[in-house]
């Protein structure tokens, strides 16, 4: 199943962000195939996708976290649930690992 991306304000001013500034073009290059990866298969092992505990979205849905990348310095998460309709997914937050 292909899933459609639905982003949050915050989410399409950080991927916006992202886009434009010249020296992370290897962050946004990963960002870009992990939310392909997102569409096609949630669950594909390079995402590391797992539940996200500390947060609910906004209807009480689970929260998850997938990887944009690893073992780099300044890797990025991206933060979503599934919703609100059938097939879709919410990115709510798009954000460097401290």
């Amino acid at each position: 199943m292909k899933f459609i991306l639905n982003f949050t304000l915050t989410a399409k001013k950080a991927l916006k962000n992202l886009k434009e500034n010249t020296g992370k073009k290897k962050q946004y290059k990963a960002m870009v195939k992990t939310l392909k990866y997102l569409t096609q298969n949630p669950r594909h092992p390079s995402l590391q996708t797992h539940i996200y505990r500390s947060l609910q979205g906004p209807s009480g849905e689970k929260i998850f976290e997938a990887y944009a990348e690893q073992s780099t310095s300044a890797v990025y998460r991206i933060f979503f649930y599934y919703g609100p309709c059938k097939g879709e997914i919410t990115i709510f937050a798009i954000i460097p690992h401290p």
